[in-house]
């Protein structure tokens, strides 16, 4: 399902909920995740990813968190595999070592307000920079989903059709919109702008089968308004004890099985074995079976410790065995 207004806080609604909860509630997330990738049926690999479970150890002093801290990110290239690996080789520099980050030692809600506005310009940075950059082609983009855990904020940022879900006491709640030509108003707003359409296709202007994303150049003409940005939507939550994993995929998944599909498989999964580096595996291997025609990239980071289930193990089925005569008068002897 789509994340509702009354479930995504605002930063101030986060912080006031905050302390008011304090004395109540102490989650801390126990995070630990995995990821899987493959080609798929495709002839080249445009995916990218970043897994970082501990992020004040990564980037040391230029972001200290005094509670369990978490940055990833999926990057689902098209046009080639540049755009992508820019993108996972620069993340850390655009998203946090050059970054207007919080200078405030207080995470209050302007902290929150100041995060989430460092989040949407690294976006934009990060598309400015792909238009210069020479190893990148104007025909090359990625679209592009990064999810940072602070404690017990959970921050999505997303542009594009990758896609975020949480699974909130095993219900999915998704915290991403995936930006597709389809989605009301995301063509409201590119018809708005001059761009079209294609019905049959669902294609942006007969050229893209997203509406936001970095670099793709060659559609976005300078000094002007392109239907094709790169501004992202951004969600944030606070965590609690009922959240138990969060699934990060880029659309090759999303367009083999539902949320709620994935968010059942995971969760099968860490019950019985409690590793999301399998978990991730199997939803990749599942994607792959129900014929998905795309790259697969999968992150799947559980933030709590599953209740342990035992699952009965069928006992082997006995075949009969049937004695000759003169094996049955010989047990006859040695019972009498």
């Amino acid at each position: 399902m789509i994340v509702s207004p009354e479930s995504v806080l605002s930063c101030t609604e986060t912080i006031n909920n905050a302390g008011m909860e304090s004395s109540a509630v102490n989650f801390v997330p126990n995070i630990h995740s995995g990821s899987h990738s493959d080609i798929g049926t495709r002839d080249s690999m445009e995916d990218e990813h970043i897994r970082i479970d501990d992020l004040s150890a990564h980037v040391g002093a230029l972001f200290k968190c005094p509670f369990p801290s978490a940055f990833y990110a999926v990057f689902d290239g098209h046009g080639g595999p540049e755009a992508a690996a820019y993108m996972k080789r620069h993340a850390m520099r655009l998203f946090f070592e050059d970054a207007d980050l919080p200078q405030r030692t207080d995470m209050d809600a302007l902290f929150f307000r100041e995060l989430e506005n460092s989040h949407r310009k690294a976006f934009l940075q990060a598309d400015q920079a792909l238009a210069v950059e020479h190893s990148v082609r104007s025909s090359c983009g990625t679209t592009a989903l990064t999810a940072l855990i602070l404690g017990r904020h959970l921050l999505v940022a997303n542009a594009g059709d990758c896609r975020a879900v949480l699974c909130k006491k095993g219900t999915a709640v998704d915290m991403s919109q995936d930006h597709k030509p389809s989605y009301l108003p995301e063509r409201m707003r590119v018809e708005q702008l001059g761009g079209f359409v294609d019905d049959k296709y669902e294609f942006l202007n007969d050229s893209i089968g997203v509406t936001r994303a970095l670099g793709d150049w060659g559609l976005k003409p300078l000094g002007s308004l392109s239907p094709l940005i790169a501004e992202p939507d951004v969600q944030q939550v606070m965590l609690t004890e009922d959240d138990e994993f969060l699934i990060i995929g880029c659309d090759g998944i999303w367009d083999a099985m539902s949320s709620e599909y994935a968010v059942k498989l995971v969760r099968l999964g860490l019950r019985r074995h409690n590793d999301p580096q399998q978990c991730a595996k199997e939803l990749v291997e599942e994607a792959l079976r129900l014929n998905t025609s795309d790259n697969l990239t999968v992150i799947v980071v559980r933030l709590s410790s599953p209740e342990r289930v035992e699952f009965p193990r069928q006992r082997p089925r006995l075949g009969t065995c049937r004695l000759s005569e003169e094996a049955l008068s010989l047990l006859r002897s040695l019972l009498m």
